[in-house]
């Protein structure tokens, strides 16, 4: 009828009538060949009778019959095979037929999706965010040193002198000590330090790291 009107059926259903079609097909082969197989062995039976009864005559013409019911069954099962190989051939399409939708709907999605987003509002988001955040850690860290300050009571600058100066007696340094000569940063030869403040750090730059957060800190308090 859509045909008629000059209107084409959709793929789907195009697929669907000709899956159908195939389906009918194979059954009507597989009555025909259960058909020719009985026919078969109700031959095999009467050729053994005749061949029993001495009447070869018979005998040969069943045979002939029997040769050509063979040969019938061989040709309906390899035309069952090919309507399979259709069948398999259909679904691909749709599968593929299917995929095509998929790709295409998701495709209208994502571009739908970025008319939507709106880039420049998002960098100035992302700006604003960042400004803000710095913000929101400058006052934390002003507001670290106020307490800091408002909490500090008298002789706390003693009691950490001497936690520093007992963290530098357990990795082996000193006030008063010499601090070995050390290679400086990114060379392989040894400087040597004109006075105390010049060889702490020398030896902290070119040696373990947490040494050098210690003796920062330990400046600070001097200051």
């Amino acid at each position: 009828m859509g045909s008629v009107l000059g209107k084409e059926k959709p793929l789907k259903e195009v697929l669907r009538e000709n899956k159908r079609m195939i389906n009918r097909a194979v059954r009507e082969l597989d009555r025909e060949k259960a058909a020719l197989e009985r026919e078969e062995k109700k031959l095999t039976i009467e050729i053994k009778k005749m061949a029993k009864e001495q009447q070869m005559g018979a005998v040969r013409i069943m045979a002939k019959d029997l040769v050509r019911t063979r040969a019938y069954i061989t040709k309906f099962i390899e035309m069952r095979s090919h309507l399979q190989g259709c069948a398999l051939k259909l679904q691909t399409v749709k599968s593929q037929q299917a995929m095509a939708e998929a790709m295409k709907s998701t495709t209208k999605a994502m571009m739908k999706m970025n008319k939507a987003v709106d880039a420049p509002a998002i960098n100035k988001m992302m700006a604003e965010f960042e400004r803000e955040n710095m913000k929101s850690e400058m006052m934390q860290e002003i507001m670290g040193e106020a307490l800091d300050d408002a909490l500090a009571e008298d002789g706390d600058a003693e009691e950490e002198d001497k936690i520093v100066a007992q963290v530098l007696d357990e990795i082996g340094i000193s006030f008063g000590e010499e601090v070995p000569d050390a290679p400086a940063l990114g060379t392989g030869f040894k400087t040597n330090a004109t006075n105390e403040e010049q060889k702490i750090p020398e030896a902290v730059g070119g040696g373990d790291p947490a040494l050098s957060e210690l003796e920062e800190r330990l400046n600070n308090l001097k200051r």
